[in-house]
């Protein structure tokens, strides 16, 4: 089992970065598939970004690809999300994800375990 907890979101202006963390929980951390995902009010849960067990592989959503940058540090138990050129349509709750099968990075329903998330917002 992975519990998973979020950090580094907050308050950020149009054009500005964050740099999200996720820290989890566990001694098999680097077996999972990792990925990030974001709700805002009224909407979907939306695919962010998704990360491979070893880093070596990773994957965005067409609304971040070439702004956020997905990492992974298995020896810290740690995946990251770095945001970059922020937009207000960034703003809403972002969560991390694990996931144990080698299915669907971009489907929620594929991730075993969540966390509470963190709140992102970009002003204009």
């Amino acid at each position: 089992q992975v519990r998973v907890v979020e950090s580094g979101g907050g308050l950020v202006q149009a054009g500005g970065s964050l740099r999200l963390s996720c820290a989890a929980s566990g001694r098999t951390f680097s077996s999972y598939f990792m990925g990030w995902f974001r709700q805002a009010p009224g909407k979907e849960r939306e695919f962010v970004a998704a990360i491979s067990r070893g880093g070596v592989s990773t994957y965005y959503g067409d609304s971040v690809k070439d702004r956020f940058t997905i990492s992974r540090d298995n020896a810290k138990n740690t995946v990251y999300l770095q945001m970059n050129s922020l937009k207000p349509e960034d703003t809403a709750v972002y969560y991390c994800a694990a996931r144990s099968r080698n299915t669907y990075y971009s489907v929620p329903d594929s991730y075993d375990y969540w966390g509470q998330g963190t709140q992102v917002t970009v002003s204009s």
